[in-house]
């Protein structure tokens, strides 16, 4: 098929356009670079199937010849990013979900949205189902992401009951893998690149608060069993496998075989308390579950981090040496 992943630089973006290819179909990324890198999808940029495409979204999405598919990825994903950006996150989330669904109806194609847990705010219902409305503050700083990807469900479910678009909408939880930013702001990356730095890793509240991690392979191959799916959804894509903060902040710190202090810092508002999807439905649905023991996707995303805290572009900064030879409780 032709695909057009928008967002398709960003985290999870260069990981689907990279199974696209890999998988032999035709990729289309679109992308303005505002909280991505082009670096994430360079080594894809020779493939003839692969095509790179800098665009605001919001302003307009023609893509000429034949679309199969539209995967909507395009927004800033992480609270220091949408709440640096918080009007272009809104619009990404309306304007540029609009524009994506107009080429999907336009091209007679499939439209997969991608949105987020935040969906359910801070939630009063734990694990969350998909039949949970959610618990979201609308004025309160988060609300730029939470009520862009609300919009833009209530907008995918328009278009496939007023359009028959073959419309989809997934409901991501805490996503990680290799070519997170270090600056992105969640725990994991921030945590990683502490460590590896000698910093204190900063925790923030009491480190109570829990999320369910899942690997980005994982993920990516939930969203490709989705858009083959009849089903509308939303389905939640996640890993039942929940963690606080301060055992993950441990968890990272052994396996860095850092030494690094776990340091206390406040907690931002309406950061939710529990995450924790029910993806039942994903089961029963999609046949998928998550496969990547935690552990070993956190492996593969500090060597990841480590290769490019070591390139030229990182000189200037102090890694934690690590001993040799190494125990099987840290990660080579």
């Amino acid at each position: 098929m032709r695909a057009v992943v928008t967002g398709g630089a960003g985290f999870i973006g260069s990981h689907l356009c990279e199974r696209l290819i890999h998988e032999s179909h035709d990729v289309v990324c679109v992308d303005n670079f505002v909280t991505s890198e082009p670096g994430n999808v360079e080594h894809l940029t020779d493939d003839p199937h692969f095509q790179l495409v800098r665009r605001d979204i919001t302003q307009g999405l023609d893509v000429p010849g034949d679309v199969d598919a539209v995967f909507h990825l395009a927004s800033p994903a992480s609270p220091a990013d949408y709440l640096r950006l918080p009007l272009e996150t809104l619009r990404v989330g309306s304007a540029g979900t609009w524009r994506a669904l107009d080429l999907a109806a336009a091209k007679g194609a499939r439209f997969l949205l991608a949105s987020t847990s935040e969906s359910y705010g801070d939630p009063l219902v734990h694990p969350q189902p998909e039949s949970y409305w959610g618990h979201v503050n609308p004025v309160g700083p988060r609300s730029v992401y939470d009520e862009a990807k609300r919009f833009g469900e209530a907008l995918t479910m328009a278009y496939r009951r007023h359009y028959g678009v073959d419309a989809k909408i997934v409901r991501i939880f805490n996503t990680f893998g290799p070519r997170m930013r270090a600056d992105d702001g969640r725990a994991i990356p921030t945590f990683i690149d502490q460590a590896l730095r000698g910093e204190p890793i900063t925790v923030t509240g009491d480190g109570s608060q829990t999320r369910s991690l899942c690997y980005v392979d994982d993920l990516v191959d939930g969203l490709l069993r989705m858009l083959a799916s009849d089903h509308g959804g939303p389905v939640n894509l996640g890993n039942p496998h929940e963690v606080t903060m301060l055992e993950l902040a441990q968890w990272i710190n052994k396996l860095t075989r850092a030494t690094s202090e776990i340091t206390l810092i406040p907690r931002p508002q309406d950061d939710p308390e529990r995450r924790r999807p029910d993806i039942t439905m994903a089961r029963e649905v999609l046949g998928w579950e998550p496969v990547t023991p935690v552990e070993h996707g956190l492996c593969d995303t500090i060597t990841d981090f480590r290769r490019r805290l070591t390139s030229v572009n990182f000189t200037e900064r102090r890694i934690v040496a690590v001993p040799s030879p190494l125990t099987a409780s840290a990660c080579s």
